[in-house]
């Protein structure tokens, strides 16, 4: 088994959040950690707003609900909120969290400027690592959207897409491996786990990649 470090960097781009991935990155690079803290930061003052226009539709004491479930209270996401949500009993599932509370433009999500696509490649490429995008399936972009985000991201130095997620469809698999040959991107997989409860797989259960794509990988086994 090989040790790959890793960061999660989420982007504003499109008035989305989309999440790039740094793999193999130096963990001690100091202009990463330093991006990295500006958005600890901006989570935590995201939380706290969240937790007010919660309140305000009837479901108090979700900031301190949240906690629990985030590892780091300075990490503390939608996710958290939407954990205790369902655990409370105010929605029965985690996708019914999102569309009632949570979700792009719902009442209770907080808007916030992550870092920009440049910045966090930036970031990540002078860390030594691979930026790649992680479950594009997950983004609400139009097939311009799209095909400008993977544009950009080439053109800064993104190397990878994620293909084979929890996250994806079968269809999805089949969807991202032709952007990845498109584009000439390494193909990545994550299981994006969070719980049984909460995931289509569970834990182990995701296909091999398609064939005929380079692994973000073949150059660290």
């Amino acid at each position: 088994m090989v040790f790959v470090p890793g960061v999660e960097v989420s982007v504003t781009w499109a008035k989305q959040t989309v999440h790039i991935l740094g793999l193999g990155i130096n963990e001690l690079d100091t202009k990463l950690n330093a991006g990295l803290e500006g958005i600890r930061s901006g989570r935590l003052v995201r939380a706290q707003e969240m937790a007010k226009r919660l309140a305000a539709m009837g479901v108090p004491g979700s900031y301190e609900g949240a906690l629990p479930y985030a590892a780091n209270p300075l990490l503390i996401s939608r996710t958290h909120f939407a954990r205790f949500l369902v655990e409370q009993g105010y929605c029965k599932n985690m996708q019914m969290v999102f569309d009632k509370y949570l979700g792009e433009n719902k009442p209770a999500n907080v808007p916030v400027h992550w870092s920009t696509l440049e910045e966090a490649v930036d970031w990540i490429r002078g860390a030594n690592g691979r930026a790649v995008i992680a479950h594009p399936g997950r983004y609400e972009y139009t097939a311009m959207q799209f095909n400008a985000l993977f544009d950009r991201f080439k053109e800064l130095g993104g190397e990878g897409i994620e293909v084979v997620t929890g996250s994806h469809t079968p269809d999805q698999y089949a969807e991202y491996a032709r952007v990845a040959r498109r584009y000439g991107f390494m193909a990545s997989c994550g299981s994006d786990f969070h719980s049984p409860k909460e995931m289509r797989l569970d834990l182990g259960e995701l296909p091999p990649l398609p064939s005929g794509l380079t692994p973000v990988w073949h150059d660290w086994i």
